[in-house]
């Protein structure tokens, strides 16, 4: 008898909680980000960014936030933060850019609210 009952996963506004389902979703894109650990697979995506998605098998809504540098779209569309900033570092962006684009603030007004955040 199987008594594990689903529980509802906290909700955190502007936030898409990375889950097995998130994994599952978005495993060609992020497997494709890691792939850019590899200066020539940075090349390669940068010399044929339409091909080297096609053969890493992103789906319609991965491959168009890749074409519109939509940071927010592929976190929606199964991407993880870790592997999504091996493609940041290719748009010459940093974590704090990354943060500063997920809360929708200026990377100045992010790292401020770090800071601040560190001394409290």
């Amino acid at each position: 008898m199987n008594t594990h009952t689903a529980t509802a996963q906290p909700s955190i506004p502007g936030t898409v909680l990375f889950d097995g389902e998130q994994a599952r979703k978005g495993y060609a894109l992020n497997k494709m980000c890691y792939s850019f650990n590899a200066a020539e697979n940075r090349q390669a995506f940068m010399a044929d960014e339409e091909g080297y998605m096609q053969r890493h098998g992103l789906n319609a809504q991965q491959s168009q936030a890749i074409r519109e540098r939509d940071v927010l779209g592929l976190l929606a569309a199964g991407g993880n933060i870790y592997y999504l900033a091996k493609f940041a570092g290719i748009l010459k962006l940093d974590v704090q850019d990354l943060g500063a684009l997920q809360t929708g603030m200026s990377k100045e007004a992010f790292k401020a609210k770090l800071r601040d955040a560190a001394f409290q």
